[in-house]
């Protein structure tokens, strides 16, 4: 979500000039905030890619790419934790 002192208080979004001003000129990209944000979402319910589909309106075939990526870094954290013991 994104706010500014404009919309702060009802529920229009923010302009195209907020975005390009305050993102786009910084380097950041809103599908990658999206992405993040997907990724995020995967890590926090065990990468089910149904999950992700139904919350993100995503493709089977997206849902489960996420879901994959995820899985990767689940497991790499597991196999990490379990040699530092």
């Amino acid at each position: 979500m994104l706010i500014n002192t404009k919309t702060a208080l009802g529920t229009a979004p923010v302009s195209a000039e907020y975005l390009k001003r305050h993102l786009l000129h910084q380097g950041v990209y809103l599908e990658r905030i999206r992405g993040d944000r997907v990724l995020h979402e995967a890590l926090t319910v065990g990468a089910d890619p149904l999950h992700l589909a139904l919350v993100f309106n995503l493709s089977h075939t997206a849902a489960s790419r996420y879901a994959a990526i995820a899985q990767n870094l689940l497991d790499d954290q597991i196999e990490q934790t379990t040699e530092s013991e």
